[in-house]
């Protein structure tokens, strides 16, 4: 009787340490699969060969991508740091005051301002892409950089995360305790509320700096100008012309592989703040 529970349990846990294992080959092997591609010349790649890494042709495909169109991938990825981290930067920061002031304070219909923005997490972006592109056309902002800064201000599902966070984060004893010091409304929230709650705010900038850096459609629509082109839309560019001419398949993939470098890098370098009960014990 006491050797079946123990087999049992040893059975759950193989099963359990089996389908982890078959979750990080599957998740992996699209990163593997690009590591060795980008090692490849043209004709290993169309001969079906990516996964090994004979004739090893890393050095050639990245002077190829630095020299064609006189470096135009790397203006591309400048443009795609500029858009995902400025935006992300100020989408994070409108997320949070925005919660925060739902969380914080009264006023006079704030559940059905805030149900009103949790309406616009069950829009998709590809619905007001055109609206956005005919008041972009109005104001003169399409074919700038601003077409596609502006709209990724905004995140109602950001403003959503913000407020639960503020909710947990931020204890009233401690704002409170700031307003008798005499700090107005934006001290309080500056040197007290977003320090506190900054574990959504870099919860916030990683989904949309992971958004925006991926997002096709709206540059897709906003932009002609290939010097404003992000990555994902120059490499699609790339990836259109591989039918007719197939050197252009070590460019988008030894490109692609560059392309990941930025979110690993984002992720790595802030997941040391998303560590829970931050301020537990802050206050007593």
């Amino acid at each position: 009787m006491t050797g079946r529970p123990a087999a049992n349990r040893w059975l759950s846990r193989t099963a359990v340490n089996g389908v982890l294992i078959l979750s990080v080959v599957y998740m992996l092997f699209p990163l593997v699969w690009l590591v060795t591609a980008a090692t490849k010349d043209t004709g290993d790649l169309l001969a079906g060969d990516a996964l090994s890494f004979e004739g090893f042709n890393l050095g050639a495909n990245l002077t190829a991508l630095a020299s064609f169109g006189d470096g135009i991938y790397f203006r591309w990825y400048l443009n795609s740091l500029l858009y995902a981290g400025g935006g992300a930067l100020g989408c994070s920061l409108i997320c949070i005051a925005a919660g925060y002031a739902f969380d914080k304070y009264d006023f006079r219909g704030k559940e059905k301002l805030f149900g009103v923005v949790l309406l616009g997490v069950l829009v998709p972006t590809t619905a007001t892409a055109l609206p956005m592109y005919l008041l972009a056309s109005k104001t003169g902002l399409v074919n700038t950089y601003w077409a596609v800064l502006i709209p990724v201000l905004v995140n109602p599902f950001g403003v959503y995360l913000a407020r639960v966070f503020s909710a947990g984060y931020v204890p009233g004893e401690a704002l409170e305790a700031a307003r008798i010091d005499g700090a107005g409304e934006l001290r309080a929230f500056w040197s007290i509320g977003l320090r506190m709650v900054m574990p959504g705010f870099v919860t916030i900038f990683l989904f949309q700096f992971t958004a925006i850096w991926n997002n096709f459609f709206l540059p897709l629509v906003m932009l002609s100008d290939r010097e404003l082109f992000p990555l994902s839309l120059g490499l699609y560019a790339w990836n259109t012309n591989t039918h007719s001419e197939p050197e252009f398949y070590p460019l988008v993939v030894t490109g692609s592989l560059l392309a990941a470098i930025p979110l690993i890098v984002a992720f790595v370098s802030l997941q040391r703040h998303w560590k829970a009960g931050l301020t537990a014990g802050s206050v007593k």
